[in-house]
């Protein structure tokens, strides 16, 4: 069948005026999220100096402290790949630096770069780069830098080259021994396999993990042959090994949340997270999002079975083997992009987007409990709820959780803002 890509091309799951039209899947009338709740603090982060700023992406440092980076369109249609630090302790960030500029990086509201700390202090970068003339198109390149991001090494492509086809949705995870582990979607079997005139791959998107270590991408394997050919992947490490979250795809359309392990120095079969059962014909571009503590792994993911849209949560404590019963932790009118970090082993902090009356919405947060209880959600931040709003990301910090958005506009920009928790 042909693969329709509407999501992709209106904007995301439930953004206007297609909500309109999907009555359905506007549950109840949202409940009011609170003022924060008793142990949790929203305090705003100022941001460094930024252009036409967005796609940002947070992440937490060896020493406890957090980078941000984004991209930034120029005026002379480049765009510019640039971070900045917050040292822990500190309410300044350092001056912006530039990892890169060209002017055929790949600019997506929903698949974006990212930079990550390894444990030796490397920055290890990544982003994407157009490989063709195809509307979705582009590698992935990964490049390190040894001296705070003054300069950067040659890139490294964490699946085959020469593959004019779809790459992204990456997640990088620093491994504490050294090095650096990666998850994304693979497209290079579709191009490899699509007949001569053919519009669509020969093979559906293939779920990919790569090892960066050095200065290289040393090795890469596919883990899961049919998944979903656009939502964002996501990786954690347990006492155990790696934990995989994604969005599966099954023959007959069912685009659930699957997940796959390295324990034992090999991979495992991919799995179901939990059975949803959401029949939908197309990528509805929201990715899930897992932490982990230990052995105890919490993942969080949008779904919308019989039009039915919501964000759930689940808890294991067996490093990802197995999980609980699902939270649900939304409002009754999400637009998904969720995130989450787990603070502990007993509590998690989820992020989402949930959809107001009228044409807005809300980036909320809320703590959730391992036993069942769920706090009141906080508005971290009004948002329009279009595609150019973006996915707001998180990263768990020394001075607490860190949270990033984007607010769409001319130009667009960024804002933070700190959550703290207390010690319930």
């Amino acid at each position: 069948m042909t693969l329709l890509r509407l999501p992709r091309l209106i904007g995301a799951w439930l953004t206007p005026p297609a909500a309109l039209t999907l009555g359905a899947v506007i549950l109840a009338a949202c409940s009011s999220a609170s003022e924060p709740a008793p142990g949790l603090t929203l305090a705003p982060l100022a941001a460094p100096s930024l252009g036409d700023a967005a796609e940002p992406f947070v992440a937490s440092t060896p020493e406890g402290g957090v980078t941000l980076s984004w991209l930034e369109r120029q005026a002379d249609s480049s765009v510019a790949l640039r971070f900045a630090t917050l040292a822990k302790g500190d309410t300044s960030w350092s001056a912006p630096q530039e990892i890169l500029r060209r002017t055929d990086l790949f600019m997506n509201w929903a698949d974006f770069p990212s930079l990550v700390t390894l444990a030796d202090g490397t920055l290890l970068a990544h982003w994407l780069q157009r490989n063709g003339t195809g509307t979705y198109s582009y590698d992935v390149h990964l490049a390190a830098s040894t001296d705070g991001g003054r300069s950067w090494g040659p890139s490294s492509l964490p699946h085959p080259a020469g593959f004019a086809a779809e790459h992204g949705f990456v997640a990088v995870l620093p491994d504490p021994a050294g090095g650096a582990d990666v998850v994304l979607l693979d497209g290079s079997e579709g191009a490899r396999t699509r007949k001569p005139g053919a519009k669509e791959p020969g093979a559906p998107m293939q779920l990919g993990v790569a090892r960066w270590q050095g200065n290289t991408v040393v090795s890469r394997q596919i883990v899961d042959e049919r998944v979903c050919d656009c939502c964002q992947t996501a990786l954690a490490r347990t006492a155990d090994g790696l934990v995989a979250v994604y969005r599966d795809r099954s023959e007959d359309e069912i685009r659930d949340m699957g997940v796959v392990r390295f324990v034992d120095g090999a991979w495992t079969a991919p799995a179901r997270l939990h059975e949803d059962g959401w029949k939908i014909d197309y990528c509805p571009v929201n990715g899930p999002a897992v932490s982990a503590v230990g052995d105890t792994v919490a993942a969080v993911w949008f779904s919308a079975p019989n039009d039915s849209a919501r964000v759930q949560l689940l808890f294991s404590t067996d490093g990802g083997a197995t999980f609980g019963s699902p939270i649900r932790i939304d409002d009754g009118r999400p637009t998904g992009r969720v995130d989450v970090e787990l603070l502990d082993r007993d509590r998690a902090l989820v992020s989402w987007v949930e959809r107001v009356e009228g044409q807005g919405a809300e980036v909320r947060a809320r703590l959730v409990h391992r036993a069942g209880t769920i706090e009141p959600a906080v508005v971290v931040s009004p948002s329009s709820g279009t595609r150019s709003s973006g996915f707001p990301k998180m990263t768990r910090t020394a001075d607490g959780v860190i949270i990033a958005w984007t607010i769409p506009g001319t130009p667009s920009t960024i804002r933070l803002a700190r959550l703290t928790v207390g010690g319930r």
